[in-house]
């Protein structure tokens, strides 16, 4: 799903599975809250120092060994931490386990970092670790980099007492309690404050080589008051959440991490590394993957020592269960490709009377949680070891209103292809398949894989059509793209519907092996050479490609939501045709007597925003490049701009169907059920979205700096803006000029448009940005003087056009453009003068590799 359906992007971490589990301790009741405890033992001045053990863990104490012993004395709870446990590194792992209505999900993320406990004299700090600058501890220039990159203290806590053995005694109790900035959780509520006195814990359970902890912590939000940029909708009030906090022992032993490498598309975890014999501080990144050894390392297909895990939630609907399983297994043959036999598996969570202390907070349990939630999302967050990339949980969210934009987008798509969908609600076997086919989707992502929407284009556009090649490929060849369902095929091309959905790809069977595949090597640096000799095979498979790196938008064949956009021109024509067939299923596949008509109303709005998104594929082509990352060795350049011949192409394509009023959408017997007024402004928000995205301006910066470095051959950018005027303003080369209603507005669209041009300064990028950042937002300083002289040109048209006018309608519409353009070309009607520049903010999603570039107004 930015993200997409998804959410189906993100980053990942978690834990190593444990046996031999201690009972929890029990919590105090329910109704009888504790107050905030001080961090002294009971009797025992704060501040002063350690007592006798027997005094602070007295006979009332219950108390439970694991990696930690932890002692529950009344309302107070106590860590025991072992000496040899002083100085590891634990994931400590913040996550939501319930919540109030409207304060997010239970299984929502606030944080996770890596601490470590030490012992200062009679005090323990918790320190954050921070792994984003290393060096080689042999070399000298670990000091600096240690001095520089000091630990952060999250809390200290006085030593109530010393164990025998020497083991240090604190009471952990406000760090339950209270707000800690670096957990980010008030923060992500936008709450103001927390209450004490309606705050209290849980429990706090040890196990083997994890704590795991949960408190009720209830939060206030003022009238106005929490973070500016809220995540979740938390009301001014209060509210009561359940907070799980996981604390696992990294692994003594780290996994062998393997570079990340720009062709292959996985998430990384990297790291700034002075000790490298370079002339400047080396980026080191390593992919996130699962840790899987074989049992038996010489044979060619082993079951793994531990395998990948994933519990489905005692919460997911019965009859949905065996189809999320099923979405989890099927990339078993991805991985039986790297090597692995029952690599991946699914298991239904066990139930309290199977295993008491099983939670599905706990990071060693990867979760697909089912949320109860109107969301239409899923989500496939992970999370992993900052030294190795190792992941060590993987939790999906699955809302349950994802089923609705599946439904919608499947009978939109491919209704026209399929009987089953063709009446109104889908079948269960289909809604399965197409749960699997979501559940697919974000296991991807938690296996370590990014989006890739660049493999899709790579297929030839004609094959997307085939039978054969469909069934044997899949009309997409990464589950990783949002490349939902086969709009392109028409009915005489005679798929079967089971391949109209997509599924694990030739890409994803190539990645898991560039990933996966166990290599005979001392250090990630010696598996090199194997592993660019395996990306190499992107140079005669185009289809195993990834994203390129730096193409900030200007890739034709990165789009989203597209199905053969190898040739977007045929493709958007058949999907044209698909929807004209959709637009006269509308009224029998979604009315039912004594019902609503609420479905009508929803599909129809989609039907014009599938539209909408298929000639915008089209319009990606204007100004584009086909691209392709290269490391040194590979010939060829990255990138290739498209043939003038073609972007003329899609321009003609554009002025025939987007900038042509789409008739066959407008049927008085669906409007009139659903509104009284509205389909005028629906079709001019469908077509100006389309307009806006063509003439965007990046595109015609790219167009300038093409025509700048390849003269003649390329499509130059006046003729570009003159083929986009003529197509919105074409009735005045006719004799007799009539415009109605929808061509108004379309026409009213693009003057608005070029007063924004005109009047509107670009965004003022900052200092320091980085370079994907400053191609995405690029423009060209010859935009405000061709607008104008678009203007001037559109003018004397319009003159010599309102002559020639058949009614009066038309007249008053070109006697106001004519007017509107005066406006705009003269800066005493601009309020004298440009509008001030917007300014860019950076917004950041912690889920998404990269940050969502937001531009907001002053």
């Amino acid at each position: 799903m930015s993200r997409n359906i998804c959410g189906f992007v993100f980053s990942v971490l978690a834990a190593t599975a444990l046996a031999a589990q201690e009972p929890a301790l029990p919590a105090p009741p329910n109704d009888a809250p504790a107050p905030v405890p001080t961090a002294a033992a009971p009797g025992v001045r704060a501040g002063s120092d350690p007592q006798p053990y027997d005094r602070v863990i007295t006979k009332d104490a219950k108390s439970a060994k694991g990696v930690f012993t932890v002692h529950q004395v009344k309302d107070r709870y106590y860590y025991e931490i072992p000496k040899p446990e002083l100085g590891k590194e634990f994931l400590l792992n913040i996550r939501v386990s319930k919540t109030t209505m409207g304060v997010g999900y239970g299984g929502d993320q606030m944080s996770d970092l890596v601490v470590r406990w030490e012992l200062n004299h009679n005090k323990v700090n918790l320190r954050d670790v921070n792994y984003s600058v290393t060096a080689d501890p042999k070399t000298p220039i670990a000091l600096a980099v240690k001095a520089a990159n000091n630990d952060t203290i999250l809390m200290t806590f006085p030593v109530a007492a010393f164990a025998a053995d020497g083991a240090p005694v604190i009471d952990v109790s406000r760090l339950y309690l209270t707000d800690v900035p670096e957990f980010n959780v008030r923060q992500r509520l936008a709450a103001t404050s927390v209450d004490a006195s309606r705050s209290y814990i849980e429990r706090i359970s040890p196990y083997p080589e994890n704590v795991e902890a949960e408190s009720t912590l209830t939060y206030t939000r003022a009238q106005g008051g929490g973070a500016a940029v809220p995540i979740t909708g938390m009301r001014p009030g209060s509210a009561s959440v359940v907070l799980h906090y996981s604390m696992v022992k990294l692994p003594e032993k780290p996994m062998m991490p393997r570079l990340f490498d720009e062709r292959v598309g996985y998430f990384s975890t990297g790291m700034m590394d002075y000790s490298k014999e370079e002339h400047r501080a080396a980026r080191v990144r390593y992919i996130a993957r699962w840790r899987l050894e074989k049992k038996d390392p010489s044979a060619a297909l082993s079951d793994p020592v531990k395998p990948i895990v994933y519990y489905i939630d005692a919460a997911t609907p019965m009859k949905w269960r065996e189809w999320l399983k099923k979405g989890v297994e099927d990339w078993q043959p991805a991985f039986e490709a790297a090597g692995f036999r029952n690599a991946i598996v699914a298991k239904m969570a066990p139930s309290p009377a199977e295993d008491p202390d099983f939670s599905p907070e706990d990071v060693r349990n990867s979760v697909i949680r089912w949320m109860p939630s109107t969301t239409e999302n899923a989500q496939g967050p992970h999370i992993s070891d900052p030294r190795t990339g190792e992941i060590l949980n993987a939790d999906i969210m699955f809302y349950h209103n994802v089923m609705n934009l599946q439904r919608d987008w499947y009978f939109l798509q491919a209704g026209p292809l399929d009987p089953r969908a063709r009446k109104l609600p889908l079948p269960d076997d289909l809604m399965g398949r197409l749960l699997e086919f979501v559940v697919a989707h974000e296991i991807g992502h938690t296996l370590g894989f990014q989006h890739n929407m660049k493999a899709s284009s790579m297929y030839p556009q004609e094959k997307v059509r085939d039978k054969d090649w469909v069934h044997r490929m899949g009309h997409a060849p990464s589950i990783m793209d949002y490349s939902r369902f086969n709009y392109v095929a028409q009915p005489e091309d005679d798929i079967a519907v089971e391949d109209l959905v997509p599924r694990i790809g030739p890409y994803d069977v190539f990645a898991t092996k560039w990933g996966y595949t166990p290599i005979d090597a001392k250090s990630p640096e010696d598996e090199k050479v194997k592993l660019n000799e395996w990306a190499r095979a992107q140079d005669t498979t185009p289809w195993l490609r990834f994203s390129t790196v730096g193409a900030a938008g200007s890739d034709f064949g990165e789009l989203t939501e597209a199905v053969g956009d190898a040739d977007a021109v045929k493709s958007s024509a058949m999907g044209l045709k698909n929807l004209q067939r959709v637009a006269k299923m509308l009224m029998p596949a979604t009315t039912k007597s004594g019902e609503p008509y609420e479905d009508l109303a929803e599909l129809y709005g989609r039907m014009l925003a599938q539209w909408t998104l298929e000639m915008n594929h089209v319009a990606a082509i204007v100004g584009s490049f086909n691209t392709q990352t290269k490391y040194a060795g590979q010939e060829g350049r990255l990138f290739t701009p498209v043939t003038r011949a073609r972007q003329q192409a899609a321009m003609s394509f554009l002025a025939g169907n987007a900038f042509a009023t789409p008739r066959w959408a407008i049927d008085p017997e669906i409007l009139r059920r659903i509104e009284p007024t509205g389909v005028l402004g629906r079709i001019r928000n469908a077509q100006s979205i389309v307009l806006t995205n063509l003439l965007n301006s990046q595109r015609f910066a790219r167009l300038v700096e093409q025509q700048a470095i390849d003269g003649s051959s390329a499509y130059a950018p006046e003729d570009f803006l003159a083929a986009a005027r003529r197509a919105v303003w074409r009735e005045l080369d006719a004799d007799h000029v009539r415009i109605d209603a929808y061509r108004r507005n379309l026409q009213r669209a693009w003057l608005d448009l070029a007063n924004t041009k005109v009047n509107s300064n670009p965004p003022v990028i900052p200092a320091g940005a980085p370079p994907e950042l400053t191609a995405l937002l690029a423009t060209s300083g010859d935009e405000k003087p061709f607008y104008r002289a678009e203007l001037r040109a559109l003018n004397a048209r319009i003159s010599a056009a309102i002559d020639k006018t058949a009614d009066r309608e038309t007249r008053a519409h070109l006697q106001g453009a004519r007017d509107q353009i005066a406006r705009i070309l003269d800066p005493r009607f601009n309020q004298g003068g440009n509008t001030a520049a917007p300014v860019l903010r950076l917004a950041f999603d912690s889920d998404i590799c990269w940050p969502d570039y937001v531009i907001l107004p002053n």
